[in-house]
């Protein structure tokens, strides 16, 4: 009797493992979805789990994981939780891969979740292993476009791939050549466009995603700063109980100087405990503080991000922050604590943080003046920035870098006022007085002018400013200014 049983158990465990894996997208993995997308990660755990248990052989709770991988794992940033589930992120993509080879979802899922592991390499510093990821994304994605034309969430991550692809830097083009990877920026934005305006079925099930990508991609990759920040503000986008669009929104104010707007869609989101738990909020609170010199509160909001925050993206950044602050409050000995911090804490990941460590090894403090016009101007309280530095001259400044600083600030203040003429003048000085110097002023002005430019579209002006960028080198956020001078060649050319 015994036996029999175990034959029986066997042959039913030897026929679960060896059933049909399917893509259903039923209704619990579609909840599950749409409670990823508002950060409510805790509820769409339980909806997959439900949705396990229904159907083990149902492959799209699978797929539904890795979403919950790259969130929590971007927003939160834990290294020795990264080590732990980086051997379930390829478990999961092996899974995938038993799956019906004719369905449109198999590339896509295989794709979208290469993407997201690409995502968390970068996050965490594998660069190299992050390009390969890309590529294996793109090979996929690619593939799939080919085999199922009419199914449209192809085109949000084909559109993606194409778009950052198109723009980067000349000095990485190696890595896209040995991988494979030609792109366009052109014609990437214009899936996504066509994507998140569709009335596919599908196009609408993945809105949310097709937004947030669509947004972040048309702010950084095609410059359309303020065009951005308008669509999101006449959109009808729930800022309150979308966390991730809130987060999108609120980071894309604070980077696009709308530091008012940014501080309301932080303050009033929605603070139920079913949201995933994130320092990011106190993150963007400080940046927003920072701007308005609110230098208590800045203070109060990046302490309490730092001390709950377990990752190191943005550590030396944020520390430098905190030390502008302490300094502009006249309180030079914790301000050269936060200093001593930036050198010893975090890592060099990203442009920011690489550039707090080198300003902290100069340990040169700057002109308080300048300082404060530069955060108002960060800020977007322009009028109050250029009161700062009114009655000031070149000679008002005695060391080189300062009066370069000054020209370039006086530039950044009067392009943000549309004052494109007086812009353009400061702009050039700068060139003129930082092109074969560290600092990135020079870079950034070229970068500004050719934006004048070719929003004037003057597009051969333009094209030459954005080269004299890219042929400036070794200055700082190199990287950063050269990709955004090749979008902006890439929009010139309409490539």
């Amino acid at each position: 009797m015994k036996k029999r049983i175990f034959v029986i158990l066997f042959v039913l465990l030897a026929h679960a493992s060896f059933a049909e894996k399917v893509y259903d997208y039923n209704s619990l993995c579609q909840q599950a979805y749409k409670e990823i997308c508002v950060l409510k990660i805790k509820n769409a755990t339980s909806l997959i789990a439900k949705a396990k248990l229904q159907n083990p052989n149902n492959l799209i709770p699978i797929y539904l994981e890795s979403y919950i991988d790259v969130i929590e794992l971007f927003f939160n940033e834990n290294i020795e939780e990264y080590k732990k589930r980086k051997e379930d992120i390829n478990d999961r993509i092996n899974a995938l891969k038993r799956g019906n080879e004719n369905n449109a979802l198999y590339l896509f899922c295989l794709s979208n979740v290469y993407l997201h592991k690409s995502i968390l390499h970068v996050r965490y510093g594998e660069n190299m292993s992050a390009a390969w990821a890309a590529r294996k994304s793109y090979s996929l994605i690619k593939e799939n476009k080919e085999e199922f034309k009419n199914f449209a969430p192809n085109d949000l991550i084909y559109g993606t791939l194409q778009a950052i692809t198109g723009t980067i830097p000349k000095s990485y083009n190696w890595i896209a050549s040995i991988l494979g990877m030609r792109g366009s920026l052109t014609d990437g934005m214009k899936l996504l466009k066509t994507f998140v305006n569709s009335k596919d079925p599908w196009a609408k099930f993945y809105n949310i995603e097709g937004d947030f990508l669509f947004n972040y991609l048309s702010y950084y990759i095609e410059n359309k700063k303020e065009l951005t920040i308008q669509r999101i503000k006449k959109s009808n986008y729930d800022l309150v109980n979308n966390h991730l669009l809130a987060y999108m929104a609120a980071n894309l104010c604070v980077n696009g100087k709308q530091t008012e707007w940014a501080k309301q869609i932080i303050q009033n989101r929605n603070q139920s405990v079913e949201y995933l738990s994130t320092p990011v909020w106190d993150m963007q609170m400080g940046y927003a503080h920072l701007h308005k010199l609110e230098l208590e509160e800045a203070i109060n909001s990046f302490e309490k991000y730092i001390a709950s925050f377990k990752g190191n993206f943005y550590i030396k950044d944020i520390y430098q922050k905190l030390c502008w602050a302490y300094y502009l409050q006249g309180n030079y000995a914790t301000a050269q604590s936060m200093r001593n911090n930036v050198l010893q804490k975090g890592n060099t990941n990203s442009d920011a943080d690489k550039q707090a460590l080198k300003e902290a090894k100069e340990n040169h403090w700057p002109n308080i003046v300048l300082l404060k016009s530069r955060l108002l101007n960060d800020g977007g309280y322009n009028e109050e920035a250029l009161a700062l530095l009114e009655n000031k001259t070149i000679n008002s400044f005695d060391k080189e870098e300062e009066k370069l600083e000054f020209v370039y600030r006086l530039g950044r203040i009067n392009d943000d006022l549309n004052n494109d003429s007086e812009a353009l003048k400061f702009y050039k000085q700068a060139i003129v007085l930082g092109e074969f110097r560290k600092e990135y002023y020079a870079a950034r002005a070229a970068l500004q002018i050719g934006n004048i430019y070719e929003n004037q579209l003057n597009k051969s002006e333009a094209i030459k400013y954005y080269n004299i960028c890219l042929n400036m080198n070794d200055h700082d956020y190199k990287s950063s200014l050269d990709q955004r001078a090749k979008s902006g060649i890439a929009r010139c050319n309409g490539e």
